[in-house]
């Protein structure tokens, strides 16, 4: 079986895609890439670096396939099409800074020889030229001419330079090469072998095997994540179903050789596995709607620990599952929210958790992997240093809900969707500003400080304290939301002393909420076993300034922990930007080489006493959350450099402060 090699220019191959003779197998995941990566990419070109070859497959056989570029025409290319293997990302952004596709408005800066995304401020800017237009004017001379009239500081010739390089940038040649006679079986097994050190997933590399095994699967995935989108569950997208999909077949998570164990599975095996999904969703989402009142997604704080009561619900007959049993599924849920059961390497707690399910008492089973032998308890001190990414946040809105909360003033119903958001509203009971100067952030933004209520009920409060606006709401809507009635308590100086009582309702509510589901075999036998880290926290404050992208500190406390540490965030964003491609990297923290590992889907970093885990995306969430409260680094204390020699304990990065 050969593999032709040859070579084409980059305004031939941009021309091919358009006439439909580069097209991808239904093996390629979509297009991922953000402008400011088309950007950089252009600027690699503009610059003379090598930008790799492409690989393509040639066959006479017509498997499933999309066009590499949305908006190419369907065309019947005159040619026999070449399926791209490798270089999806590359050619679809040259594809689209040729057409002026809207998200690929990239500008070159004559001045600086720079390159971004068009912005308003560019567009104001004569030096920022759309590398669409350079390539498409019919003469650079005149094109130069109207830059130097417009005031552009660049000397006439070397203008004329750097735009030719980039009309160059058309004539660059990649290298192809071209397999021909291999079966669609065989190009996957290359596909996954060609992706296995990028930044490819597992579960990307899974689904290539899925699709390659099973024609037509991802087809199927987006049909049925178009359908849940409609009802409000668009958490259950491709990702989740592709997933869920690969535990049922497997009957675990995903691993390393999962791709090698698909490919050995039955025509029947995937066909029951597909059934499996569809028919456990079809059960759980009405199940999350009816009996926790869940109308989106969104609200979960996981999705990965839907998938057990996926399988489980889907290899059931259709018939109606009793109440205990439902309460039980539920129970377990919410339990394993409040215990971060899926905040680290999930796929490992799947091989778990699936067979569970398969077991002859799944509920009892479940429990026993987390650890519940008897009735759950809230306690105050479980809530205390938690903020919104706390899985909590989630148990304190059902809570609410459950005991009749309506956004102030308005009277309606809180739930995502309020005042046309998709994500739920929430906003400080104490405001910002009457705490700022006297208290901590991570104070200021505790759970217990969170209200669910609309951006017009927050407008309306602006920056008043509660002794001032309280007394425009009544006594029960203050109570629906589980906010202590004591007047003392509406003073920023009395501020500690309602976190506290406020936290004592919220336990008492989240605690009563999980009995309307708990089990009736599940009783007091023993005393609750409290979570590890309950009364511990780690608090992160970000330190930036215009001219210094800022240092991270970092504050853990609680109960027989005491420890500060800073770390520069350029550098953990660079090493948490590696470990999601899958590479371990490091970083230093109070003058040690800390590693940045990556535990399947999850990076985990030792914060001092901590070791703090979660994924790719809710490292990203949570740094942006210290973004969005930086402060002036002229305030950064000067921390110690006292290198933390104790006993670490896991904690997820979404109950950070």
């Amino acid at each position: 079986m050969p593999v032709d090699k040859t070579s084409k220019q980059v305004v031939v191959l941009v021309s091919q895609i358009s006439s439909g003779e580069i097209r991808l197998p239904e093996i390629q995941r979509g297009y991922v890439w953000k402008p400011t990566q088309v950007a950089k990419f252009v600027e690699s070109l503009y610059r003379g670096y090598p930008s790799g070859a492409l690989l393509f497959w040639k066959t006479t056989d017509k498997p499933r396939t999309r066009d590499v570029a949305a908006d190419a025409p369907t065309l019947q290319p005159a040619a026999e099409p070449l399926y791209l293997l490798d270089g999806q990302q590359r050619l679809t952004s040259l594809h689209r800074v040729f057409n002026d596709h809207p998200e690929a408005q990239i500008v070159f800066n004559v001045e600086k020889e720079t390159f971004q995304n068009q912005s308003a401020a560019t567009k104001k800017d004569p030096r920022w030229v759309k590398v669409y237009d350079i390539l498409n004017h019919d003469d650079l001379l005149e094109l130069r001419s109207e830059l130097l009239t417009a005031g552009v500081k660049v000397d006439s010739k070397e203008l004329g330079q750097r735009l030719k390089r980039i009309e160059a940038i058309e004539q660059y040649w990649y290298h192809l090469e071209i397999l021909t006679g291999f079966s669609y079986e065989d190009v996957a097994d290359i596909f996954v072998r060609v992706n296995s050190g990028r930044a490819l997933k597992t579960l990307d590399l899974a689904l290539a095997t899925l699709s390659a095994r099973w024609s037509g699967i991802l087809a199927k995935l987006e049909a049925e994540a178009d359908h849940w989108a409609k009802q409000g569950y668009a958490g259950l997208d491709v990702v989740f179903l592709s997933r869920a999909f690969a535990g049922a077949v497997l009957g675990r998570g995903l691993s390393a050789h999962s791709h090698a164990r698909l490919v050995e599975a039955s025509d029947e095996q995937l066909e029951r596995g597909w059934e499996t999904v569809k028919r456990g969703l079809k059960h759980l989402v009405p199940l999350l709607q009816h009996n926790l009142n869940v109308s989106r997604s969104s609200l979960l704080p996981s999705l990965v620990a839907l998938i057990p009561i996926v399988i489980y619900l889907g290899e059931r007959d259709d018939e109606a599952l009793d109440q205990d049993t439902a309460n039980g599924l539920l129970y377990w849920l919410l339990a394993a929210y409040v215990r971060n059961r899926y905040s680290g390497s999930t796929d490992t707690v799947l091989g778990q958790d699936i067979p569970a399910v398969r077991d002859a008492d799944p509920v009892r089973r479940l429990l026993r992997n987390l650890g519940v032998h008897s009735r759950l308890v809230v306690t105050p001190d479980a809530l205390a240093g938690r903020s919104r990414e706390s899985p909590y946040f989630f148990l304190s809105f059902l809570a609410c809900q459950r005991n009749g909360a309506h956004d102030w003033w308005h009277g309606t119903a809180i739930a995502p969707g309020l005042d046309g958001a998709q994500k739920l509203e929430y906003h400080h009971i104490h405001p910002v500003a009457t705490l700022r100067d006297a208290y901590s952030k991570a104070d200021i933004n505790d759970l217990a400080n969170l209200a669910f209520i609309s951006a017009k009920a927050n407008k309306k409060i602006s920056d008043k304290s509660p002794s001032a606006y309280f007394s425009s709401l009544g006594e029960a809507e203050l109570r629906a939301h589980l906010v202590p009635l004591d007047v003392r308590l509406r003073e920023s100086s009395t501020y500690p002393e309602f976190l506290a009582a406020r936290r004592n309702l919220l336990a008492a509510a989240m605690t009563d909420l999980l009995d309307t589901v708990r089990p009736k075999w599940l009783v007091d036998t023993q005393s609750p076993q409290p979570d590890p880290i309950d009364g511990l926290a780690l608090e992160m404050t970000l330190y930036q300034s215009a001219w210094e992208a800022g240092r991270l500190l970092l504050s853990a406390r609680g109960p027989g922990v005491t420890w500060s540490g800073a770390v520069a965030l350029p550098e953990l964003e660079a090493a948490l930007a590696q470990a999601a491609d899958g590479i371990d990297g490091d970083v230093e923290i109070a003058g040690e080489t800390i590693p940045v590992r990556v535990l399947e889907d999850a990076i985990e970093v030792q914060f001092g006493p901590f070791m703090v885990v979660g994924t790719s995306e809710q490292w990203t969430e949570v740094l942006a959350r210290e973004r969005a409260d930086a402060r002036p680094l002229s305030q950064c204390p000067v921390v110690p450099v006292v290198p933390w020699t104790g006993e670490t304990m896991r904690l997820p990065v979404t109950s950070t402060d």
